[in-house]
């Protein structure tokens, strides 16, 4: 059985929040997923246009969040606490997220992405030439860097590819150095 078929099998072949039969498919919930039935879910075609389409959210449409933030499944709840940050001047999303508890680890992963915050309260990670840096770029090292606590040494042109962003500081990413990974300061990467 597919990763899909799996999804379909617990959704009941519905989309997880609005519960539309029609045109579901996969989605896999950033910042870079692990995917897995964990990190992925089943979406209409609907919801997950606009998920990925802040400009267009149609606040009605999302009514149905008062049953689906209600889901066992992690991914679902992420985004579910993610659309309803996004809604919140609506004033009864604010509401829903009053009442809604999450785990503190799935909490720092619905929050990962700024989604809710307004714009002076975003953390933008830039690179040296001060290209923004996003969850799953691919970076190039520009210098050689040692890791603190290892004897290992980061080449100058490594590749790190996958990144992701530490929420509170933007000078931090973190990424995969060969087996390791590791933080990285922004001011020694170039997005590739």
């Amino acid at each position: 059985m597919s990763l899909l078929d799996d999804l379909k099998l617990r959704s009941g072949n519905v989309c997880e929040f609005c519960a539309s039969p029609d045109n579901i498919q996969m989605y896999e919930v950033p910042p870079i997923s692990t995917g897995g039935m964990d990190g992925s879910l089943i979406g209409c075609e609907t919801c997950i246009h606009q998920i990925n389409n802040p400009e267009i959210t149609d606040p009605n449409h999302w009514r149905c969040l008062n049953d689906s933030m209600w889901s066992e499944h992690q991914a679902v709840q992420v985004v579910a606490w993610r659309m309803l940050s996004r809604l919140k001047k609506e004033g009864w999303p604010q509401e829903l997220l009053d009442m809604m508890y999450l785990e503190d680890d799935v909490l720092k992963i619905a929050k990962s992405t700024g989604e809710g915050l307004d714009e002076s309260e975003k953390v933008i990670h830039r690179d040296v030439n001060g290209t923004i840096l996003e969850p799953g770029d691919s970076v190039v090292l520009i210098k050689d860097l040692k890791v603190k606590g290892s004897s290992m040494v980061a080449k100058q042109g490594t590749a790190v590819r996958r990144i992701s962003l530490d929420p509170d500081n933007a000078e931090f990413i973190e990424g995969k150095v060969g087996p390791t990974q590791i933080v990285i300061i922004t001011k020694y990467v170039k997005k590739l």
